[in-house]
């Protein structure tokens, strides 16, 4: 189980994505079936039959589904996007929402010539500096992201052999140069502190990074480095700034 499993009253056994039959959009707007490659093991359970087994018996109406066929024809019903479509029309083909009637082939380029509204509008904003910045404590500024191998947290991918191949183990990205002026050692350990807590980190020597920034992903739980960032966020988007935190390096 993962750490947020070990913290629960009840873990429910759900089908992985490979178990499980059903409809997907991804962020291209493309909605597609899913089929089941293997049958689920044990007593795993798709996650709608969960959802829907739990308002049942908490006497909660209109979760009486049988399918998710039932489903994604109820979304088809109610949400413009999908009017157009409906679970027999997307077994045999994929289509680009918004599809807003029958017999539309969907919508490859959104807003092709213009938005609803006319053109779109650029904003101008006058940059303001984080809500940390770096200062002689804590002089390097630490930028957070994903690897290319592993997918968020590595809750989905961290038992995959091919992947545990490919990553396995985080590394802090440092380049030369400031490896050699701030004593560290490439493949040696060091920690990273701010102003919140500190992670201990192998080191690895690469100009990916630029001179006085560092980089590492929040991938491995062992190497927990969001617990570094501050609780700062862009007042506009309202994003967190995980992006730009000041820490201090020590090699150990």
């Amino acid at each position: 189980m993962t750490e947020t499993c070990s913290l629960a009253d009840v873990v429910l056994p759900a089908t992985s994505w490979g178990e499980t039959d059903g409809v997907c959009t991804n962020t291209e707007r493309r909605v597609q079936r899913l089929r089941a490659a293997v049958p689920p093991p044990g007593q795993a359970k798709p996650d709608w039959w969960i959802v829907a087994e739990i308002a049942k018996r908490m006497g909660t109406p209109g979760f009486e589904y049988d399918s998710p066929r039932e489903i994604f024809n109820e979304l088809c019903e109610v949400s413009p996007i999908y009017r157009g479509l409906d679970w027999d029309r997307i077994d045999k083909g994929e289509y680009q929402w918004p599809v807003p009637e029958k017999g539309h082939p969907g919508t490859v380029f959104l807003h092709e010539d213009e938005f609803p509204n006319g053109r779109g509008v650029f904003t101008r904003h006058r940059y303001r500096n984080p809500a940390e910045i770096i200062s002689d404590e804590f002089p390097v500024w630490l930028t957070t992201g994903r690897r290319l191998q592993s997918y968020h947290t590595h809750t989905q991918t961290g038992r995959s052999q091919g992947i545990d191949y490919l990553l396995t183990e985080e590394a802090l990205e440092v380049h030369p140069s400031d490896v050699d002026a701030w004593g560290l050692v490439d493949g040696g350990w060091c920690r990273m502190a701010s102003a919140r807590g500190s992670v201990q980190i192998k080191v690895e020597a690469t100009e990916r990074s630029p001179r006085g920034t560092v980089f590492a992903s929040f991938s491995f739980n062992d190497v927990p480095v969001n617990i570094l960032t501050g609780s700062g966020y862009d007042p506009v988007t309202e994003t967190a700034e995980l992006k730009v935190c000041p820490v201090r390096i020590e090699a150990i």
